[in-house]
């Protein structure tokens, strides 16, 4: 169906341009998002004759604004896997999406799946607390570094913390709670081949060993489309991801540039050589997951100015 949804829509006379016209005022006449439902996006069904209009838009969005991209990807000094994926027609953009990269602090996407999951199953709560130890103290990102020893925390928290700031400690908590054997378990649950949890935040001995956590653009993306369309497992763990996702505080990618009726529900990705940004961005023009992972020796600044312009230039794609 989608093969043969391409070839008719590459024909430029698949449509008369009357009932092209009149689809198409139709299509703009109702909005494609109309609410929400438990924290996931209650989007309107498109018939496939809309569908076919909304893909050819893009289509036209690319046409318009290919040019930058592809000049802005060409000309950056270092690798990067993109995907680019039209959450309501399927249109897609892929850039080396099965290259494989570090993970860096993309892997606590699925590692908070894999917490809300525990916790449908009863192996945690999340009002449960956890008391800050003097052992589970690392650098790098997060704010618990900042807190005292004995402070306490209820594992909703450490979650949150885990994505929002990005906390190792928080997340190192979570992965001695769940095993690496458990989240490793619910990432080849997902579908996911490549990415794996092989060593802690900050452990820089298991690095040395050659133990590193890898992903490929491709199966973040798959991940967050997952918790999309609620079949993250099942949709309250989906809308609990998604929630978390929302509130996400390290914004200096892909929500730098775009307009602040946007909404990005995303995670990033930050360690020696690579930097990541990947996530759902919910627009009126309709929504579409993102995902840039960058390797690269030109420093952090210069990297992340590079995600975040090409995050501007790919949400010109679907406004157009």
């Amino acid at each position: 169906m989608k093969e043969n949804l391409l070839i008719r829509l590459r024909n430029k006379n698949c449509f008369r341009p009357l009932t092209f016209f009149f689809l198409f005022a139709l299509l703009l006449s109702f909005p494609l998002r109309v609410g929400a439902e438990g924290g996931l996006p209650l989007t309107r069904v498109l018939t496939v004759e809309e569908k076919q209009i909304l893909y050819q838009l893009r289509q036209e969005g690319w046409e318009a604004n290919s040019r930058q991209i592809l000049q802005k990807i060409a000309g950056f000094r270092g690798e990067a896997g993109i995907m680019v994926k039209d959450l309501q027609t399927g249109w897609t953009f892929l850039h080396n999406e099965d290259q494989v990269f570090p993970a860096a602090s993309l892997i606590k996407i699925p590692i908070m799946v894999a917490c809300f999951k525990a916790v449908q199953e009863g192996r945690i709560k999340l009002e449960e607390k956890y008391v800050l130890k003097r052992k589970d103290r690392v650098g790098g990102s997060g704010i618990l570094r900042r807190m005292r020893n004995g402070r306490t925390f209820t594992y909703a928290e450490l979650i949150n913390f885990m994505v929002t700031h990005s906390d190792n400690i928080a997340t190192n908590v979570l992965i001695d709670r769940l095993g690496f054997d458990y989240i490793n378990q619910v990432m080849a649950e997902l579908g996911l081949k490549t990415t794996r949890l092989r060593r802690k935040m900050i452990d820089f001995t298991a690095r040395e060993n050659g133990l590193e956590n890898y992903t490929t653009t491709k199966e973040i993306t798959r991940v967050l489309e997952m918790i999309y369309w609620g079949k993250c497992y099942t949709p309250e763990i989906s809308a609990q991801c998604l929630e978390v996702l929302k509130q996400q505080r390290i914004n200096d990618r892909l929500p730098r540039f775009l307009p602040r009726e946007a909404q990005v529900a995303h995670k990033t990705g930050l360690e020696r050589e690579v930097c990541h940004d990947a996530g759902i961005v919910f627009t009126s023009y309709g929504d579409y997951v993102i995902s840039i992972l960058v390797r690269t020796w030109s420093g952090p600044r210069t990297t992340k100015a590079f995600i975040a312009r090409l995050s501007s230039y790919f949400y010109q794609v679907f406004k157009t």
